[in-house]
């Protein structure tokens, strides 16, 4: 749960996460929404996935990611739980 946590921990992991809660993303296409380096996108979204928060696939030249929604429902219930 650590790893998740530190996932979470930072705004541009949020906000990749927010972008690919609207449709999947080439590696490409999200690191053109952020003016930081392409190593810095390429950490995050390393990190994310190992997280579990995303996944990604490769079709040809291109990985595609994607938001790994049954992680943030798990989340979601564990927050809830949590409330009680």
């Amino acid at each position: 749960m650590n790893i998740l946590f530190k996932a979470l921990n930072d705004p541009t992991r949020r906000e990749i996460l927010e972008l690919l809660e609207k449709e999947d993303m080439a590696a490409g296409a999200i690191a053109g929404h952020f003016n930081i380096s392409w190593p810095s996108i390429s950490h995050h979204l390393e990190l994310l996935k190992n997280s579990g928060l995303i996944t990604a696939r490769k079709e040809g030249q291109f990985v595609y990611y994607s938001l790994n929604t049954t992680v943030v429902d798990e989340i979601i219930k564990w927050l809830l739980e949590l409330k009680s």
